[in-house]
C-alpha cells in the first residue's frame, strides 16, 4: 500500500505473497532451462541435438517465465478519479457511481468490486494469502471510498 508521486491515486496495493512467489517460480523456470539448454549437447543419448534446439530449450524457458510474470500484474488503485483494478490482462476503471460496495466472499482468494446488477469485478491485487496485509487493504479502500460519499450496500 503506497500512494503515487503524481498524486492522482490516494491508495495503490498490490499482492506480495503471490508475487515474491511468481518472481521466485519464473527465476527457477529460467534457470532450469537454460542449463537444460547447456546440456542438450553434452552426453551420448543417442540422439543429435543442435544449437537451434538448444536456443529454442532457453527460449521456452523465457516464454514460461515471462507468463508467470504475468501474475505480478494485479494492482488496484484508489482515488478521486474511481477505482483502477489491474488484473493479469487488462486494467478497468470504475467510476464512484458504479461502485456498491467491496466485499471478500468466504473462502474467496481474493476481493471483489460488487457492481449494479449483481455484476462483480475480482480484485486480485487483494489477495487472501496476505492476511493483514489484506485485512489493511480493505479498511483503507473502505475508508476512501466514505470519503467520496459512497455508500456501499452491505455483504
Amino acid at each position: 500500500m503506497s500512494a503515487t508521486a503524481s498524486g492522482e491515486w490516494e491508495f495503490v496495493a498490490a499482492p506480495r505473497k503471490s508475487k515474491r512467489f511468481a518472481i521466485g517460480v519464473a527465476a527457477l523456470l529460467v534457470v532450469i532451462h537454460l542449463t537444460l539448454a547447456l546440456l542438450l549437447r553434452q552426453g551420448s543419448t543417442g540422439v543429435y541435438f543442435r544449437t537451434a534446439d538448444q536456443l529454442a530449450m532457453a527460449l521456452i524457458g523465457l516464454v514460461l517465465a515471462g507468463g508467470v510474470l504475468m501474475l505480478t500484474r494485479p494492482q488496484v488503485k484508489v482515488g478521486a478519479r474511481g477505482i483502477a483494478v489491474r488484473n493479469i490482462l487488462g486494467e478497468k476503471i470504475v467510476d464512484w457511481d458504479l461502485f456498491e460496495g467491496l466485499s471478500f466472499p468466504d473462502g474467496a482468494a481474493w476481493a471483489r468490486i460488487e457492481l449494479p446488477d449483481d455484476e462483480y469485478m475480482p480484485v486480485m491485487a487483494i489477495q487472501a494469502n496476505d492476511r493483514e496485509y489484506a485485512v489493511a487493504a480493505v479498511e483503507r479502500f473502505r475508508e476512501l471510498a466514505d470519503r467520496y460519499d459512497v455508500v456501499p450496500s452491505e455483504s
